[in-house]
């Protein structure tokens, strides 16, 4: 990032946007079960790893990934945002999940020994981080000999309508944002992410596009999940007057129509899944 890109203005934003979302972005895990499923197949995890979970959340990964490494192993899930790691670590609690352990960390400085982890889990994060080419380094850093990486990202903008639907809105309504974001599509195409992993370093890389249908009953409930997803972008849209976010929502109707069905509306999008190497 560049051009005036204000990566701590940026960092904090985000974080306290996924803190105030936290639990309803825990209650969205059915929607994102397939593809949170494809991200632990494509990483084979085995009984006795040890896994760091990096943009963690509230743990929706990381308590299933402890799952498929007990016994004996245990996942480390991290993100930014304490609030989300608090969340997650409640959950996991409830459902007598000791394998799991959690800390606040920044991506591009991970405060982990060399060599900590058998693998590295990071489901839609890659493309928040404002230096993605330093996360990929601190990765490959904390990772064993022979480690793996396994992450998805989202597809291209064209074919992420659950995205861009309601960014399409926001561009049309509100002007630019004062804190400038990353692209959340910057690396939904499979060339140039596999560029980007190889030159990180990592080795034997794959690739694979994972289609993630949701549905909504109404565009109230589209709307309501974007937000639940969106963090720093759903803070922004927080401290706006109600009239403003009620024209948004309202938009919002409009930009669904292509997607209506008898049922409400039904949108398929693309995430690509990819592993190295280290």
């Amino acid at each position: 990032m560049s051009g005036g890109f204000d990566a701590r203005r940026f960092k904090a934003l985000e974080r306290s946007g996924f803190n105030r979302i936290a639990g309803r972005y825990a209650d969205g895990a059915p929607l994102r079960a397939g593809l949170q499923q494809a991200l632990l197949d494509m990483a084979a995890l085995c009984p006795g790893e040890h896994v760091l979970d990096l943009a963690a959340g509230p743990g929706l990964l990381a308590r299933d990934a402890a799952r498929h490494v007990a016994p004996g192993g245990w996942v480390l899930a991290s993100d930014i945002a304490e609030g989300m790691l608090a969340e997650g670590l409640r959950r996991a609690a409830s459902e007598g999940l000791t394998e799991l352990l959690a800390t606040a960390c920044d991506a591009e400085h991970l405060s982990f020994a060399d060599h900590s982890f058998d693998v590295t889990l990071l489901g839609l994060g890659l493309f928040i981080f404002p230096e993605p080419g330093l996360a990929l380094a601190e990765i490959r850093r904390v990772l064993k000999p022979g480690g793996r990486l396994a992450l998805s990202v989202w597809g291209q903008r064209q074919d992420v309508p659950l995205i861009h639907c309601a960014q399409d809105c926001i561009a049309r309504l509100l002007p630019a944002p004062k804190v400038a974001r990353p692209s959340v599509f910057r690396f939904g195409d499979a060339p140039a992410l596999h560029a980007l992993l190889e030159q990180a370093g990592f080795s034997d890389i794959r690739i694979e596009p994972c289609p993630v249908t949701c549905h909504f009953d109404s565009p109230a409930t589209y709307w309501q999940a974007f937000l639940d997803l969106a963090g720093g972008a759903a803070e922004a849209l927080s401290r706006l007057p109600d009239e403003t976010r009620q024209r948004l929502q309202e938009a919002v109707t409009d930009e669904l129509t292509p997607y209506r069905n008898a049922d409400g509306y039904t949108l398929e999008s693309t995430v690509l899944i990819a592993s190295g190497h280290r």
